[in-house]
């Protein structure tokens, strides 16, 4: 449930990636991290409102389910998290 609230409300992540060589194929060579940004995708955000109980969210529009998922962004920033 947590990955799908996730992919609704998008975000920032961190990725890390890094390549190993050397004789014993053990030392590390290169290690970087590039940060991409995944936008809010209204279909997740459908799909969890659904699972945790919304009002018939089946009949909302895409742009009220924009507004809702903005609605839900704003009290999580509101409460840190």
């Amino acid at each position: 449930m947590t990955a799908l609230y996730r992919k609704a409300v998008g975000g920032s992540v961190t990725e890390t990636s890094q390549e190993f060589g050397g004789e014993g194929c053990g030392e590390l060579l290169r290690r970087r991290e590039t940060e991409k940004y995944y936008p809010p995708d209204v279909a997740a955000l459908k799909a969890y409102l659904e699972l945790t109980g919304g009002d018939d969210i089946l009949s909302l529009s895409d742009e009220k389910l924009e507004e809702e998922m903005e609605r839900i962004r704003g009290e999580l920033g509101a409460r840190g998290e």
